[in-house]
């Protein structure tokens, strides 16, 4: 992929989709041989699906939170969710993949869920 060929060549370090999954594979593949931090949407985009929960949260308790508290909920959030993208590539034998990391994530939460509704 060009555009992920010239990311590369102008010195990016990491790339964090902002989109539902702009990348191509082919630049995915690209970023990863080259050591490119790649920052899946489901992961990256999580922070907005974060901000409409606590938004759903405060409306209920009929609340408001002030920026700063959103920006640490918020922080807390993206902290939490790298932290298990990366724990999961490392325990599954990805190293600091992200990307494998991430699906590897959220399989284990829906199959976990699964589990402990007695679904399977």
């Amino acid at each position: 992929d060009a555009d992920g060929a010239a990311l590369v060549a102008n010195g990016v370090v990491g790339v964090f989709e902002g989109a539902n999954m702009p990348s191509t594979p082919e630049a995915i593949a690209h970023f990863e041989e080259r050591g490119v931090i790649f920052g899946p949407a489901k992961a990256s985009n999580a922070g907005g699906v974060a901000v409409s929960g606590m938004e759903m949260a405060q409306n209920a308790q009929r609340v408001s939170w002030d920026a700063e508290t959103v920006d640490r909920e918020l922080q807390a959030v993206m902290t939490r969710i790298h932290g298990e993208c990366h724990a999961a590539a490392v325990e599954y034998g990805f190293g600091g993949n992200l990307k494998a990391g991430a699906n590897i994530a959220g399989f284990k939460r829906v199959a976990d869920a699964l589990r402990d509704q007695g679904a399977v």
